[in-house]
């Protein structure tokens, strides 16, 4: 006779959660930042409000970014055109567009992570899908499930409406499938159409749009994960040492979404860059403070590109060398503010240059890293990455 806690050890893995692949997936149209504003105040018939255009041109210009990709074309909005008006009631058309095209796209990014992971689609075992655009029964998770053509043993896990730290959700929601069910193979994916919910005219006494429209962008992205890798037939990438999530105290204010018929209001409080970096040092401390390291110089970052206001208050709070948040501000540049799915297109940004310029790991030559994700509540999820040697 076995007891129960032979039984539970023989369900566990040895070894930790390890990354094996990353796909990422955008949209096919492309907008160049230094035009956008001339393009949103246009299809928006809003080009009589030229001081209002000109403070948009300004946000465009210092938001770092150079372009953004967006499922919504010209021709969506002509025959839609209530998606153009200022809060015009318009929810039912962005949901009808969004139950189809996020799991579309979610798809694209799961169909590159299973490429390069190399292995049959039957292997997976457990699906985890998260995403802030669009809700449906049943959901996004069920809808990928069928245009993967994954097994009906596969257990699913849907997250909606966790915003931008949810793609750090996903991963240490992976780890502990992965680590907890030994042989599990969990597919994690993050797919957004921020732009279209968040899509209105804009208006001169709330600036909330125009905030939002100079910085989201649409994307998903996809992560295999599993312990114990194959030898000589999975390619680990990761390990995923440690995970936490942190609610930040008094910042309930600094990011908060109305959905309602009208869409997608998200508000982003002038706060948020100051109250995430004031409380960055204390949560990297926790995490790494068994491993004896306390120089956030000597790891590699990925973090959430969530804006440039963010990013230099937390390098400087840090006193972080320029280099550290280069692929986080590579992101931001050519892709914007995914949301959830940002996060593992850093990720990617990481392996594919440290590789690249032979450093030796997958993270810029250094063993040690962190993965960041910030959002709503203010809520920060933080992984301690080790990278594998390449």
């Amino acid at each position: 006779m076995v007891t129960v806690n032979e039984i539970r050890w023989a369900q566990r893995a040895e070894g930790p959660a390890t990354v094996l692949a990353i796909g990422t997936a955008n949209p096919t149209n492309c907008y160049d930042q230094s035009t956008y504003a001339d393009y949103f105040f246009r299809v928006t018939n809003s080009e009589h409000k030229t001081e209002l255009m000109e403070k948009f041109k300004r946000m465009c210009d210092g938001s770092m970014i150079k372009k953004r990709y967006f499922h919504l074309t010209e021709d969506i909005l002509k025959k839609n055109p209530d998606l153009c008006e200022y809060k015009a009631p318009s929810f039912n058309v962005r949901q009808e567009i969004a139950i189809v095209e996020v799991p579309k796209l979610a798809k694209e990014a799961a169909q590159k992570a299973i490429n390069e992971w190399g292995q049959s689609t039957s292997k997976i075992t457990h699906l985890v899908f998260c995403t802030t655009s669009g809700v449906d029964i049943p959901g996004a998770d069920y809808q990928v499930t069928k245009l993967l053509g994954l097994g009906a043993s596969v257990k699913r896990f849907m997250m909606y409406q966790q915003g931008c730290f949810g793609g750090g959700t996903a991963l240490r929601l992976a780890k502990d499938l992965a680590e907890n069910n030994k042989g599990a193979r969990v597919l994690a994916m993050c797919s957004e159409l921020i732009n279209l919910l968040c899509f209105h005219a804009p208006n001169e006494t709330e600036s909330e749009v125009m905030v939002g429209q100079a910085l989201f962008s649409d994307g998903a992205s996809a992560v295999i994960v599993g312990s114990d890798p194959i030898v000589e037939v999975e390619r680990p990438l990761f390990e995923l040492v440690l995970a936490t999530q942190t609610l930040l105290p008094n910042s309930g204010h600094a990011i908060t979404g109305d959905l309602n018929e009208a869409g997608l209001i998200a508000q982003i409080h002038k706060d948020t860059p100051t109250l995430i970096s004031e409380n960055i040092e204390r949560i990297l401390v926790d995490a790494f403070g068994s491993l004896g390291i306390s120089d956030w110089n000597s790891i590699f970052w990925v973090s959430h590109a969530g804006g440039r206001a963010i990013l230099d208050q937390i390098e400087l709070k840090l006193n972080l060398k320029p280099e550290k948040l280069r692929a986080t501000r590579n992101v931001m540049s050519n892709y914007g503010n995914m949301g959830s799915a940002c996060v593992l297109f850093v990720l990617d940004e990481m392996r594919k240059a440290s590789i690249k310029k032979g450093l030796g790991t997958t993270g810029e030559g250094l063993e040690w890293g962190v993965l960041f994700g910030f959002g709503p509540g203010l809520t920060v999820e933080a992984i301690v990455l080790r990278s594998v040697s390449v």
